[in-house]
């Protein structure tokens, strides 16, 4: 058992878990004992702990109480009795305030020790044992309190000195100014104040900091400075090399080129502590990223933590390959001589900078070298082959090549998930709060903007540079409005920093910079590759855009594709960049076209394997495809290619029914139908109806839908055996129903059974169980389930054995044989499940909620149907939503609450589609169930 004092008293148990101690009293006792874990403290000391200088009558009992109540909770082998007072059985390890001491310790004597990487580690883990005020529940027990809080601020002074001696400067200036505001007479808080200060290159703050101690102590004590305090002023005053980081320079030597920032550095502390490393691990680390993606911020951030000499080299302004050896020269201050004659000659860039930098230790930055990669690359195998002191950070668009390169890649900054809590968790929105309130202020994100936000960052795909240009906006527009406008992004995102690099001033240069390092070839397929909506598999992008692999991954490689999972997707910035070319170059019909054939021929060659046991495989593929095979059949039906667009439609229709697409899927059906007119075109009637049936997916139909329906349904029988379209035999009879003969329909199927491929032939077992078991001949019905439960098996079709399950639960449970059928509605809720199937998880659950109601578990059912009403209505699946309602209207009504049972009921009336066959049961059950509820209350 551990025991936490730092803070408010709690015991954890071996889980980890807390402990319930009771009252204060008994959090008073366990406090002083735990402070003492392992000695025997007396009577007398824990009763003044406890009661302070006024202990009650009886405090002898009352102590005694307190010690059997915590022994009852803490264990009686935990709180041992001795004559002279009573202990905690507990290794000092065990509590908090007895571990911190140690490690504390610990620390300074690392410090002590001239180990500062050891001494901030140990004192780091000992600060963060602190959860409060210490001894909170032993009030009276101020003197060990006070003991314990002058030890906790010299362990902050400590690891301070620690971060300091690491040459963590810049980063402790805020934690000491906060310090002193707490401790103002603290000397040595001070002292630490101007070291922080000088090593950030403010001296002057240093000396004014001095001033101002001076004056305090003068005026609060009337005594001078320490020698400690002394000592750092002649430091700062005589820039004191010793004030850096170990065997630094002063700061402007160490510092070279890195300029101080303007801004906050968001959401990037765990690819800074990559970096550093990295760095630590070798000599040569690589940033590689989009452009706009922080690499430079980042560079810079990495190399004010690294201690020692730095030089960074910006390589944007240079032009010639041949500059680059001139550019780091100057960058290290190390100029032309003045003066060549016979006996000096000039010296060639590259050996005066092996010559300074053979004996140096130095980082060496290198900032946007893409557009001069070979050169870059050169002169940085010889610098680190010829200088071991050498390290070196660079950043561009793609990797040096040379041997010894750790590649880092810059990504842009998480987004929230949609089911978020706080955005402000994320680095992308923290970035766009942190730079809108810098121009105008008392922005804050909140309930009415706070989707916005995560909209516009999540239209920029995170990258910083967009980010701050699109909180830049907010100068002039609101966030609506900047939110509006990303349709047109590259005359929107404009007004960057006057005085950054041209390319960074505009998202457009930005792009156009990376666009412009490209060969012909990875330009031509760039801008192809936009029509793709959801990233490309190599072979896709090769069909479609008419260039050989190769030339994929080159854009990999220099940062204009990203690889997600096997796919290659461009950011949306980029995509609408390209796109833009493309639009330019006269090859979008082309392009296009060539995207709708490969993914045409793609929903083909699923199509077929949907139904088979390869089913996993297929509905996980066209999962990965889904976006663009949306918007291959948008364009197909924008552009007027309709029998593209049927075929497609139709042969994707299994996929989407599959998934509980309905929404979207029904909106595209509808788009292709007002394309199409009042008729299928010849050849593909099959495909017009399962057009006709998808639109009817989206829930209620209008009159013109209902006449479509009702054409589509004369143009094909209600036992039609698609030559074609396999899975319109299912929608066929879902949407229509057998005939009103169902003997004659029995026969019709039954005969039709031996000349069916496999899967129709399981599916016509299945028709004729419903068949029969609408005959009221249920012995054959089970009978005729089970041989196309048999048969799906054979195939591996999970879809349809979950068809079957729910068929055999539905016959159950008008048995009620609800046991059985609650079984069947399970297991088929966990193949549901498996597979993926929104819209049969969602009627199972239905199922399963009705046994429940049947079996007397009102709760279950109604958790069931509650779950249900949601997964349908996400999926558009109006008549399992109406019955998931007409469910919890049941369940409402036997629990005699019939004002929800009505509204609920009415509701699924609404709700539930007049149109479909298989929709009819439920509307049967809901007027039922309504006229109930109106005899129910004229009886009351």
């Amino acid at each position: 058992m551990r025991f936490q004092i730092l803070g408010p008293t709690a015991a954890l148990g071996e889980d980890g878990r807390p402990v319930a101690l009771g009252g204060p009293r008994v959090r008073a006792l366990l406090t002083l004992l735990a402070l003492h874990a392992g000695r025997i403290v007396g009577a007398e000391q824990l009763v003044d702990g406890m009661y302070g200088a006024y202990p009650p009558e009886g405090v002898a009992n009352a102590l005694q109480s307190q010690v059997s109540r915590l022994r009852r909770v803490l264990g009686k082998d935990l709180v041992e009795f001795h004559p002279a007072g009573y202990r905690l059985v507990a290794d000092p390890q065990d509590v908090d305030a007895r571990r911190f001491e140690q490690l504390a310790q610990a620390g300074r004597q690392a410090l002590q020790g001239g180990d500062p990487e050891r001494a901030a580690a140990l004192l780091g883990e000992a600060l963060e044992l602190w959860r409060g005020a210490p001894l909170t529940d032993a009030p009276y027990a101020e003197a060990a309190a006070t003991a314990l809080e002058e030890l906790r601020l010299a362990a902050t002074e400590d690891r301070v000195q620690a971060d300091l001696d690491l040459g963590r400067h810049r980063e402790l200036v805020a934690e000491l100014s906060q310090l002193i505001a707490a401790h103002p007479l603290r000397e040595r808080l001070r002292a630490q104040l101007m070291r922080a200060l000088y090593g950030s290159g403010r001296q002057a703050e240093a000396l004014t900091v001095y001033d101002e101690t001076r004056k305090i102590l003068d005026e609060e004590l009337g005594v001078d400075p320490g020698a400690e305090l002394a000592a750092a002023h002649l430091a700062v005053l005589r820039a004191d090399p010793a004030l850096g980081a170990p065997a630094a320079r002063t700061a402007s030597q160490q510092r070279q080129g890195l300029r101080a920032q303007l801004t906050s550095f968001v959401g990037r502390a765990e690819e800074l502590a990559h970096v550093g490393e990295r760095l630590q691990a070798g000599r040569l680390v690589m940033l590689i990223g989009p452009g706009g993606a922080g690499k430079t911020r980042l560079a810079i951030e990495a190399a004010q933590h690294e201690p020692g000499d730095v030089c960074f080299v910006p390589l944007a302004p240079v032009s010639d390959d041949a500059d680059v050896p001139r550019a780091v020269l100057a960058a290290l201050d190390i100029r032309d001589p003045l003066l060549h004659t016979a006996d000096r000659p000039a010296v060639d860039p590259v050996t005066r900078l092996v010559t300074a930098l053979a004996d140096r230790k130095l980082l060496l930055v290198l900032d946007n070298c893409e557009h001069l990669i070979a050169a870059t690359a050169e002169l940085t195998d010889l610098l680190l082959a010829s200088c071991p002191g050498l390290r070196v950070l660079a950043t561009g668009r793609e990797a040096l090549g040379i041997t010894g390169e750790s590649i880092l890649t810059v990504a842009p900054l998480r987004l929230p998930p949609p089911e978020a809590d706080d955005p402000l968790d994320y680095p992308a929105v923290r970035l766009f709060a942190d730079r809108a309130a810098a121009v105008q202020p008392g922005f804050a994100l909140h309930g009415e903007n706070a989707a916005q936000v995560v909209g516009i960052c999540r239209a920029l795909d995170g990258l910083p540079l967009a980010i701050e240009l699109a909180a830049a906006r907010l100068r002039t527009l609101s966030v609506s409005d900047v939110a509006a406008r990303l349709d047109d992004r590259f005359r929107l995102l404009t007004r960057g920093s006057r005085t950054a690099l041209p390319r960074h001033q505009t998202l457009r240069a930005v792009v156009a910079w990376s666009w412009d390092l490209l060969d012909e070839s990875e330009q031509r397929l760039a801008r192809r590759l936009s029509v793709f909506a959801g990233g490309a598999r190599p072979e896709a992008a090769e069909r479609v855009c008419g260039l050989p692999e190769d030339v994929l991954f080159s854009l990999a490689e220099k940062s204009l594709v990203e690889v997600v999972g096997g796919r290659y997707r461009m950011l949306e910035t980029i995509k609408a960049y390209c796109a833009e070319r493309l639009a330019e170059s006269g090859e979008v019909d082309t392009v296009r076209d060539a995207h709708a054939a490969y993914y045409l021929d793609l929903v083909l060659a699923a199509d077929a394997r949907l139904r088979t046991r390869e089913q996993m495989e297929w509905l996980a593929r066209l999962d990965e495809e889904s976006d663009d095979v949306n918007a291959a059949l948008r364009w197909a039906t924008e552009s007027g290619r309709v029998g593209t667009a049927l075929r497609l439609l139709a042969y994707t229709a299994c996929y989407w029914y599959m998934r509980g697409n309905r929404v979207t899927s029904a909106n595209l059906a509808a788009a292709l139908l007002a394309r199409l007119g009042s008729g299928p075109p010849e050849g593909l009637e099959e495909e017009y109806v399962m057009c006709v049936l998808v639109t009817g997916w989206q829930g209620e139909a209008d009159d013109e839908l209902r006449d479509l329906m009702a054409a589509a349904r004369g143009l094909l029988a209600w036992n039609h055996l698609p030559m074609r379209v396999e899975f319109l035999m299912m929608l066929l009879s879902m949407y229509s129903g057998p005939p009103d003969d169902f003997s004659e329909a029995y026969e019709v199927i039954l005969h039709s059974l031996p000349a069916l491929p496999p899967w129709q032939a399981a599916l016509s077992y299945a028709g004729a169980a419903f068949v029969l078991q609408s005959l009221g001949r249920e012995e054959e019905a089970v009978d005729h389930f089970g041989r196309s439960l048999a048969a799906f098996k054979a195939i591996g079709e999970r879809w349809g054995i979950v068809l079957v399950l729910s068929g055999l639960g539905a016959l159950h449970q008008e048995r009620r044989d609800y046991p059985t059928a609650y079984a069947l509605a399970d297991e088929a809720l966990a193949i549901a499940r498996e597979l993926g199937a929104k819209t049969e998880i969602a009627e199972a659950l239905c199922r399963r909620g009705d046994a429940l109601q049947c079996l007397g578990d009102p709760a279950g059912a109604r958790a069931d149907y509650t779950i249900a009403v949601d997964l349908s209505r996400r999926n558009g699946s109006m008549e399992t939503a109406a019955w998931a309602q007409l469910g919890l209207g049941e369940v409402a009504l036997a629990g005699g609450d019939l004002e929800e049972a009505r509204a609920v009921l009415i509701q699924a009336r609404d709700e539930c589609p007049e149109d479909w066959y298989s929709a009819a049961d439920t509307r049967t059950r809901i007027d039922a169930a309504l006229t109930e509820v109106s005899r129910a209350v004229s009886e009351r």
